[in-house]
């Protein structure tokens, strides 16, 4: 018998890659659902939906992820960020289906030295990280079988990401400059993609919160000058530091992801941030 999900979100670029991927998993039936047919802040949308379908996993990829928007729309970022996942939290419980949901490094303040483990207290410096935060205290107030999957610096060659945003602005610039003091790692969600779906075929059990990057750590500045080095594309970067840049949100200085847990747990293999930019990138140059 098939398992049956519920992709929330869609059209973003970690539910694009999920969807890229979902051929590869016949045992799997999937809902793809984007913002104009589930809006997950809308108890009712998402209710009738639940009713209608016999889901056994939910992945939630609805997300508000405007980190500097989310500065000036706070309102609207909690309620996508946290009053979404909450709707989604209490249907789950209602219907006895698994929540998989994907949360991020920002609910970290970028003090530590070291990577972040699940057992490290969060404490947000950005609305964006705080929304995202509180997500994660809704679904574990009212449900038991959950994966919240913390990720960091997400990319593809899907939605709107910083490896594409780097590869238009060189189709117009002969330099660019590039925040060189915020650590982290680069993280392909092709990658996170094959992970959500490998704990669904193996029907795992071990739920809780977990950490997933792929390996290594590297600065927006180093990140840029690879992805261009990768496209075998010939411009400046100048590296600048956060001050500089003047963004309306602030964003941790270090936020890389220690993954031991959900390598033990969950048995899950982390590929070096390196090799899945060239996966990245040939997937682009591909499309």
């Amino acid at each position: 018998m098939k398992v049956k999900v519920l992709l929330t979100g869609s059209k973003g670029q970690l539910g694009q890659c999920v969807k890229d991927l979902s051929e590869e998993y016949s045992s799997i039936d999937f809902v793809f659902a984007d913002r104009e047919t589930l809006d997950i802040t809308n108890q009712e949308q998402v209710d009738r939906i639940f009713q209608k379908e016999n889901f056994d996993y939910c992945i939630n990829c609805a997300a508000y992820t405007a980190v500097d928007q989310a500065e000036e729309e706070q309102d609207k970022a909690f309620d996508i960020n946290a009053n979404g996942p909450k709707n989604l939290g209490l249907v789950c419980k209602r219907y006895g289906v698994v929540l998989i949901h994907i949360s991020t490094d920002f609910v970290f303040d970028g003090t530590k030295k070291e990577p972040y483990t699940e057992e490290d207290t969060p404490n947000p410096i950005s609305v964006y990280g705080a929304s995202k935060l509180q997500g994660e205290i809704e679904i574990q107030k009212d449900l038991e079988r959950y994966f919240i999957i913390r990720t960091s610096w997400l990319y593809s060659e899907h939605g709107n990401n910083f490896m594409k945003t780097m590869l238009r602005l060189a189709k117009t610039r002969d330099e660019i400059s590039v925040v060189k003091d915020q650590i982290g790692t680069p993280t392909y969600a092709g990658d996170l993609a094959q992970v959500i779906l490998k704990i669904i075929s193996d029907k795992s059990d071990n739920f809780g919160l977990y950490h997933y990057s792929n390996e290594g750590s590297i600065s927006w500045y180093d990140f840029a000058k690879a992805i261009f080095k990768e496209s075998k594309i010939n411009i400046k970067v100048n590296p600048i530091t956060t001050e500089a840049y003047s963004a309306l949100a602030r964003r941790p200085a270090y936020s890389v992801l220690n993954k031991q847990k959900v390598k033990y747990n969950l048995g899950v293999m982390t590929s070096d941030w390196k090799e899945s930019l060239k996966k990245a990138v040939y997937a682009f140059v591909s499309k």
